[in-house]
C-alpha cells in the first residue's frame, strides 16, 4: 500500500490491490442526506450548488420528502426531510461518515460562488499527498463538504 506508515505494534495494511473473486462495484449511485429544513436545504443543493433536480415526492405517510438530485457525474444525492429528526454529530470528528467531497475545476471561482452566496468557506489548503488544492464548507445542517480541485 503506497505511503502508508508502520507503527510499532499496528497491524500491516492489507494489499487493497490484492486479486480477490468478490463483488465488483460500478461505482457510488447516491448519497442520502436528511435535511432539517427540507426548502433551506433543497434551495442550498440547487441554486448554491446547481444540482439538477431528478424527482420530487412527498411520502404522506412519512410525513417527509424525497429529493433525487444528479451530480454532473451521474451519481445522485438523494436529499430527505423527516419530522424531528435528530442532530448527528459532525464534529469533532465523529465516527461515521466525514464529509462529501465534490470535484471541481476551478476552485478559487468554486470558493467565489459560494462566498458571493453568503456560504462561509475555509482556507484554501494543498494535500500533501496529491498537491491538489481543497477547501472545505457546510450545508445548512453543517454536513461538512470538501472542493476538490482536479483542474
Amino acid at each position: 500500500m503506497r505511503g502508508a506508515v508502520e507503527r510499532a505494534g499496528a497491524a500491516r495494511p492489507v494489499d487493497v490491490n490484492a486479486p480477490e473473486s468478490g463483488m465488483m462495484l460500478a461505482g457510488i449511485h447516491h448519497v442520502a442526506i436528511i435535511a432539517g429544513d427540507y426548502a433551506r436545504s433543497k434551495r442550498f443543493y440547487c441554486q448554491i450548488l446547481g444540482l439538477r433536480v431528478l424527482d420530487e415526492h412527498y411520502r404522506q405517510a412519512r410525513d417527509s420528502w424525497k429529493l433525487d438530485l444528479a451530480l454532473p457525474d451521474g451519481g445522485q444525492i438523494e436529499l430527505f426531510s423527516f419530522p424531528n429528526a435528530p442532530l448527528r454529530p459532525s464534529r469533532p470528528e465523529a465516527r461515521g461518515l466525514r464529509h462529501l467531497a465534490f470535484r471541481v475545476n476551478d476552485l478559487d471561482a468554486a470558493v467565489a460562488h459560494l462566498n458571493a452566496s453568503g456560504v462561509a468557506t475555509e482556507d484554501i489548503r494543498i494535500d500533501e499527498y496529491t498537491s491538489r488544492r481543497f477547501t472545505f464548507f457546510a450545508d445548512p445542517d453543517e454536513l461538512p463538504l470538501e472542493l476538490y480541485e482536479i483542474g
